[in-house]
């Protein structure tokens, strides 16, 4: 196994752990490990989440373990037993097969403080959604000077090799895919046009990218000019006097929820759950609403405010009539199949 920063903090851990209790086992002595997202997911839970739940827990160990939903599925798989990983967070599709392959817990709704105040769209009690995403189009406002209103200008001949996208292991990927397919007479079940699109798309492509992490990354180092985007993920870029803006298409900005699960057979259960009830809170909810996080809040406490209001919607009811909310359980049926297709046949 690779040894990193991250694995030699979680070992250390445990192992103090080990030595503080004997009785205890390595995994109920290892700390509470939660597969957040990469990029700006895990600055803004690092900095705004996991003090919130230290303080609610006196201080107990907790390792960030950054990742796409279809990893965090494949590595609690193989582990159902005695999985690495204790807290999951995933957008519909993954959620959807993580229910599925049975490896999560069903969240304790009763003892739950927040739960009753979240929306009802956020109240899964398989995992409640502890925020919302919107994917549009993100570029550089410095050497984009007529802004982009759809998801066709992509293909304007001005963008060769200047765009950006990610490969469909991502939700925003797979999403981008489908709207795609939707432009040219396609749908959640035949993305045929969206795969011939995108092979259209080839001259003007400068980076494929493994998540939404890394096409960040790249707008950072100004390698790629625009791309589809999540909302929240330039915003810690803007603040940091990149320049890149976000716009909602015309054909309309995807929207979906990302919810937070228990996993099964998990040592950490009941920090698990205080670690999600830190995440519904509205005290939580509302410092990542702000800048430079931007991360929609599902807590019905939570008032929209500043750039979400300004952007987006300016409560949680205009972002469910405004966005595109695609079929996941339609989607999933053949995720797999156009993964590896598109792994073989979009190279650039």
């Amino acid at each position: 196994m690779l040894l990193t920063r991250r694995n030699l903090m979680q070992t250390a851990l445990t192992l103090g752990a080990m030595h503080a209790f004997p009785g205890l086992t390595w995994a109920q002595a290892r700390p509470l490990v939660f597969a957040t997202f990469t990029g700006s997911w895990e600055e803004a839970h690092k900095a705004v989440l996991v003090p919130a739940f230290r303080k609610e827990t006196g201080n107990a160990p907790i390792v960030l373990d950054p990742m796409l939903s279809v990893d965090q599925i494949a590595k609690i798989s193989a582990a159902k037993a005695n999985p690495p990983i204790d807290v999951m967070l995933h957008d519909p599709g993954p959620a959807l097969t993580a229910l599925a392959q049975d490896l999560v817990e069903p969240y304790p709704v009763a003892r739950s403080a927040a739960f009753k105040d979240l929306i009802p769209d956020a109240q899964d009690p398989h995992g409640p959604a502890a925020f919302f995403q919107v994917v549009g189009l993100t570029y550089n406002p410095d050497t984009v000077k007529t802004p982009p209103t759809s998801w066709a200008d992509l293909w304007r001949p001005e963008f060769k090799g200047k765009v950006g996208i990610t490969n469909l292991n991502s939700t925003l990927g797979t999403g981008f895919l489908v709207e795609i397919a939707k432009m040219h007479g396609g749908s959640e079940a035949n993305v045929e046009p969206g795969f011939a699109a995108i092979d259209k798309l080839k001259p003007n492509l400068a980076a494929v990218a493994a998540n939404p992490g890394q096409l960040a990354t790249l707008f950072q180092q100004g390698q790629i000019d625009i791309s589809p985007g999540n909302f929240n993920a330039i915003q810690i870029l803007k603040a940091r006097g990149v320049p890149v803006e976000f716009v909602a298409p015309k054909e309309g900005a995807i929207a979906f929820k990302t919810t937070i699960h228990i996993v099964k057979n998990s040592p950490n259960r009941e920090l698990a759950f205080k670690l999600i009830e830190a995440a519904l809170s509205p005290e939580v909810q509302a410092t990542l609403m702000d800048s430079p996080y931007l991360i929609v809040p599902t807590n019905s406490k939570v008032r929209m405010g500043g750039e979400i209001a300004k952007v987006l919607a300016k409560d949680q009811a205009e972002l469910q009539r405004k966005f595109v909310f695609q079929d996941w359980a339609k989607i999933n049926e053949q995720r797999a199949e156009w993964i590896q297709r598109f792994n073989r046949d979009i190279k650039i």
